[in-house]
């Protein structure tokens, strides 16, 4: 029997999800990121080091030299996307070149062939273990290819200026364009860290305070299209005023993903713009969220800090009818709140006391049949409701489970957080 590579077998269950989701493939589909990363470990399996180990040899080094190998003038599209990911100034790292080519690659439907080039080039290949890689293991080698042929006929739409977290990792921000007229001061107070220049305050009375669009802990990415990535201190000031007088276009990356949580890979760095400015907050338009009251960063998981007000059994009926009553009769019980952390993850809620980490409750989605807040009052304050037997809902009993998020924003997020993780969940606000 042959050997079977797992990797494969989980890049084509990827690909089934990403076609399942219809239309061509953007940066909102929610298996791109794991697609793109299993890419990268197949393509980096097996990549044998040189002996000195001056240089970490990654997916990079060989797609850079690819052309050059290239004696038949064949990969002429791919040396220009070779160029572009070379001479891309928001990229530091050989890791974050490799993920930029290979997401210029899926729009332009060429991977396939790049792969298939590399194969015809000995020089290259002698690179790979020929047992434990996929690319110099012909038995591996095969289904490869042909899971990049049906990647090769799918339409991706791929925004290849969002590159700036690359170097790392595959999960990206919300990026977005704010234009504003001339004016002679923006009010936009700045802080270089990391490498980036990120959005400190917003004075009273400027002109970003009164568009409300550029919010504190924003990053600010482009200028009229030049990059601020690895800009020194000062440099966001020089293009400015260089600029004066003339329309601006800022490229913002925002601390906010799209489901309301922080950018994973911001985390450490809005954390030290805290620690230095202890009056920085965090803002979720219109009101300021202070960020050491509302998240807490566990074992690389942003966990939301509630207050757990109590449940109560509502009957046979799960519908989210039954939470105009359920949340009443909960806060009725005036129990002392206890401050707990909310894990809201793929496939479940995980909920611990803030203190002693103990276990308060575990819920997969299933098992959850609604989940809302009261349109009146208690408006930072949510509940959802869970059968004690999901399976037999017929027979169930259920209980409805209240919290309070630190506002009625926050509330809104995990209450939509929590009704797409399973898509029978009933949600409203």
């Amino acid at each position: 029997m042959s050997p079977k590579e797992p990797l494969l077998a989980t890049l084509k269950v990827c690909i089934l999800n990403m076609q399942a989701e219809g239309g061509p493939v953007t940066d909102e589909n929610p298996h791109l990121s794991s697609c793109c990363q299993l890419l990268e470990i197949i393509l980096r399996k097996g990549l044998q080091q040189t002996g000195l180990g001056l240089i970490k040899r990654d997916v990079w080094h060989w797609l850079e030299q690819l052309p050059q190998q290239d004696t038949c003038g064949r990969q002429s599209q791919f040396s220009v996307l070779v160029e572009t990911a070379a001479a891309c100034k928001k990229l530091l790292t050989a890791q974050g070149r490799g993920r930029f080519l290979l997401r210029l690659a899926l729009n332009r439907k060429i991977l396939g062939n790049v792969v298939q080039h590399l194969i015809h080039t000995p020089k290259l290949l002698e690179w790979y273990d020929p047992v434990i890689s996929v690319l110099g293991n012909e038995e591996f080698l095969e289904p490869f290819l042909s899971l990049l042929l049906v990647i090769s006929e799918m339409e991706f739409s791929l925004n290849t200026e969002n590159s700036s977290f690359l170097d790392e990792s595959w999960l990206l921000p919300v990026c977005e364009v704010y234009e504003t007229v001339p004016c002679r001061e923006l009010g936009m107070v700045l802080r270089y860290l990391g490498s980036r220049v990120f959005v400190l305050e917003l004075l009273e009375g400027s002109q970003a305070k009164v568009d409300k669009f550029v919010l504190p802990g924003d990053i600010i990415d482009e200028i009229n299209g030049v990059s601020l990535r690895n800009a020194s201190n000062g440099q966001a000031g020089i293009v400015l005023q260089r600029l004066k007088g003339k329309p601006l276009s800022f490229r913002l990356i925002r601390w906010r993903c799209g489901d309301g949580t922080v950018y994973r890979p911001m985390v450490k760095l809005l954390k030290a713009l805290q620690q230095e400015n202890p009056k920085f907050q965090l803002q979720c338009d219109p009101k300021p969220t202070p960020w050491t009251d509302t998240y807490c960063l566990q074992d690389g998981r942003i966990l939301y800090i509630l207050k757990y007000l109590g449940k109560v059994e509502v009957g046979m009926y799960g519908g989210k009818e039954v939470l105009e009553q359920g949340i009443p009769k909960v806060l009725e019980q005036r129990l002392p709140p206890k401050e707990v952390l909310l894990d809201v993850k793929e496939t479940q809620l995980i909920c611990t006391e803030h203190s002693s980490k103990k276990l308060m409750f575990r819920y997969h989605y299933p098992e959850i049949s609604c989940v809302g807040r009261l349109l009146r009052n208690y408006q930072a304050v949510f509940a959802f409701c869970v059968a004690d037997c999901p399976e037999t809902p017929e027979t169930s009993c259920f209980t409805c489970i209240v919290l309070q998020a630190s506002s009625t924003c926050e509330s809104d997020q995990i209450i939509s957080r929590i009704a797409s993780g399973f898509k029978h969940t009933e949600s409203f606000v």
